[in-house]
């Protein structure tokens, strides 16, 4: 089954920051979709400087899957236009939140909590090593029992955030901290994948399994796509003795 998949990019730092530009010429979502050249995937790009910030009624109303990467203007992202990607969620469309997303007002909606963590960047990077911890999971699909990133941003425990369904991946980096770096949430009739390798000073989203591991969230996000049965007013099957 082809997902329609819309790649939501705030697109700030790829047109602010030269040495972003560089390592992403097309942007972080099009180094992903690259990567997701061989998946059942037809794919719309959207920032936030499009017409209603790209995220129209239309474009939401025909994605099954919406990626979503911010940074440095999740303030500026109307809250009108967070209610309609979230009554799109609750209704079943997938969300896969990517790495200061979790800062996002979309991602802070739909856990309740401002989510914030501890975090350190240094110019080098840090190595951070991503363990499945849980293989039978379909995002795992594919995904060795750890692998590296040779730099990227420490983010680290504790992470304020409501009790994930699961954690399908633990990060370690060379300091000694952890994070749950691959969780999942489910939300109404909708799923939610939040994986957080991807700082933008960094080719992370070059990286294989990076890239492998996020189609991997597209392709559960999507599932099921139709709920079974609708959610409505139900009347008592029983009658009532007094």
């Amino acid at each position: 089954m082809t997902i329609r998949l819309t790649m939501w990019n705030e697109g700030r730092h790829e047109k602010n920051d030269p040495p972003v530009a560089k390592i992403y010429p097309d942007g972080m979502d099009g180094a992903l979709a690259d990567g997701f050249k061989d998946r059942d995937f037809t794919i719309e790009r959207r920032t936030i400087d499009d017409p209603e910030q790209g995220l129209t009624q239309d474009l939401l109303d025909r994605t099954d899957v919406l990626t979503w990467w911010g940074h440095v203007a999740h303030d500026e992202v109307k809250d009108e236009y967070i209610d309609r990607v979230q009554q799109r969620v609750l209704a079943g469309m997938g969300l896969v939140v990517l790495h200061s997303g979790h800062h996002s007002k979309m991602f802070r909606r739909m856990v309740g909590t401002n989510a914030n963590l501890s975090w350190r960047e240094l110019p080098e990077g840090d190595l951070e090593r991503v363990w499945t911890i849980l293989p039978n999971h379909p995002i795992a699909d594919g995904v060795p029992p750890f692998f590296e990133i040779p730099a990227s941003e420490m983010y680290g425990e504790p992470f304020d955030i409501p009790a994930p369904d699961e954690i399908v991946f633990l990060s370690w980096y060379k300091g000694g901290e952890v994070f749950r770096s691959g969780l999942t949430f489910y939300r109404g009739l909708g799923r939610i994948f939040y994986f957080s390798p991807g700082h933008e000073t960094f080719p992370i989203y070059h990286h294989p399994m990076v890239q492998h591991v996020i189609g991997n969230g597209i392709e559960w996000a999507m599932q099921p796509h139709k709920p079974s049965r609708k959610l409505d007013n139900w009347h008592r099957k029983e009658p009532i003795h007094r």
